[in-house]
């Protein structure tokens, strides 16, 4: 990733419009979470009550404000004016970036990955503040993002093509990499990780354009789609809005790089250890409140032990610790939104109608927030509706099997291709799984959950998951362009394929 040259991002998200950022009364500013004394911990992240939306070298932001009176801290959006003046500035960066050695640029992403290291408590309060996340779990998220700038700068030594064997006599076939130019992010707003890097690359007299933002709404993110100045597209979210940023690339023959969604299953057979099985599911299903990409949204068991492995998580579900996300002790937070509740109340009734019995959970819980009871649904057929709509909540369909082919193929049968596993001790099995016939996923596992990735593996899926990976392996390659060069070092001009032109 850091062999790109600039990186935009852009926050798609809903827009509160709120009166100017300079005019709040003291008494507003005063219900503003950082300057609650329990929030104080906020400003050690650089933030302030009033925050740009912009970051291009300098801070800014001309357009709306975004928030919610009294929770927010208020960042301006990007206008129309700062998206081309950030822009034009990150390519005048790439020009600087590109002309620093790879090893070099990867002591920087060193550096960013140290100051992260520096904030990660702080930076995990705030991801689980955002979003909900437990605590272990959002500093699990900054933690994942130091990993990657680990990874980074090893690869800033190790990136390049190979020498290949010429036809011709006194020739040389090799092929060379190069970033690919400017990259563009849609992704979630992190203000505090932007200031960090702000400030690693002014401590190296960088432009702080190389990494630019800008908090912006569809109207930014659609600007960036369609921009020719943009070399590749990274975007991130549901299927729905990745294919219309795809063909809004598409239609410029620009780049695009798609994770989106998943609809993922755990497969258990009847040899698999259920000391691995049940808290596995209960992990990929519960982990995040069941909004992960990865998160395992069916639950396939072969029909000996269905009703054991059911009971069993059924007790499991039930002393799962529900509560403030900042407690240690705690398991499983909120949803996100009130919009991702509703989401959750639509699924469980749509489930009822189509057959499906709820064997855990189904509602909302009768406290402060966002928390809904994790659920169990059984008794569905798998070519469901409900089943082939991923769901970002935390339901989990359950469905019992009788062999191999039918289950590899109920795996494969949604448009999804994210993540998938399987739980057995059969060693011809896990390799029909791992082949051409099996699991159809872009995260094939064995005896593990579908969630919990480690950075080294290429991360995405196939289908409607959008083909793209964004990390691991060799993922960097997305982030570059490819040239094949044939260098001729003799006085002879033989053609290739034995041509003669005379």
């Amino acid at each position: 990733m850091w062999r790109a040259s600039g990186q935009l991002f852009v926050h798609v998200a809903r827009k509160r419009i709120l009166s100017g950022p300079w005019d709040r009364p003291a008494a507003f500013m005063s219900t503003l979470l950082i300057n609650q004394p329990q929030y104080a911990w906020l400003k050690e992240l650089g933030l302030r009550e009033e925050n740009e939306g912009v970051y291009n070298g300098s801070w800014g932001g001309r357009g709306e404000v975004c928030g919610r009176p009294g929770k927010s801290l208020l960042p301006p959006l990007a206008s129309a004016a700062d998206y081309e003046e950030t822009v034009k500035k990150a390519r005048e960066a790439w020009r600087i970036w590109a002309d620093i050695p790879a090893p070099k640029r990867g002591e920087i992403v060193r550096q960013i990955g140290d100051a992260l290291r520096e904030k990660i408590q702080v930076l995990g309060s705030l991801v689980s503040l955002e979003m909900g996340k437990i605590l272990v779990e959002g500093v699990g998220e900054v933690q994942e993002y130091v990993d990657i700038c680990d990874y980074a700068v090893g690869l800033s030594r190790m990136i390049g093509g190979p020498i290949l064997p010429s036809e011709r006599p006194g020739h040389a076939l090799i092929e060379q990499w190069n970033p690919v130019g400017l990259v563009g992010i849609i992704t979630a707003f992190n203000f505090p990780v932007a200031v960090i890097i702000a400030k690693v690359l002014e401590d190296n007299k960088l432009p702080g354009a190389i990494c630019s933002l800008t908090c912006g709404g569809a109207d930014i993110g659609t600007a960036m789609a369609k921009d020719e100045q943009v070399n590749l597209l990274s975007f991130t979210g549901s299927t729905q809005v990745g294919k219309q940023v795809a063909l809004m690339v598409q239609e410029r023959f620009g780049r695009s790089l798609l994770e989106l969604g998943g609809n993922n299953a755990i497969i258990a057979f009847e040899d698999a250890d259920l000391s691995l099985v049940v808290p596995s599911a209960l992990f990929a299903a519960v982990g995040t409140a069941g909004q992960r990409c990865t998160t395992a949204r069916r639950l396939f068991l072969h029909e000996s032990i269905h009703d054991e492995v059911v009971n069993r998580l059924t007790k499991a579900y039930a002393q799962i610790r529900v509560g403030n996300p900042w407690d240690a002790n705690v398991l499983y937070g909120p949803l996100h939104t009130k919009q991702a509740v509703s989401m959750f109340l639509g699924a469980v009734e749509e489930a009822k109608k189509e057959g499906g019995t709820v064997v855990y959970g189904g509602k909302v819980m009768d406290r402060p927030g966002n928390y809904v009871e994790p659920t169990i649904v059984t008794g569905l057929d798998h070519s469901a509706s409900i089943v082939h709509t991923e769901t970002f909540a935390p339901i989990l369909y359950v469905f019992k099997f009788k062999n191999e082919d039918e289950v590899f193929a109920w795996n494969n049968e949604v448009k999804q291709g994210l993540s998938s596993s399987i739980f057995t001790k059969d060693l011809g099995r896990i390799f029909r799984w791992l082949g051409p016939k099996g699991s159809d996923c872009g995260i094939v596992n064995v005896n593990i959950p579908t969630s919990g990735a480690e950075i080294g593996g290429a991360f995405g899926g196939e289908k409607h998951t959008g083909g793209g990976r964004e990390s691991g392996s060799d993922a960097w390659k997305q982030y570059m362009r490819r040239s094949t060069c044939t260098i001729n070092y003799s006085k002879d001009l033989p053609l290739a394929q034995g041509i003669k032109f005379q």
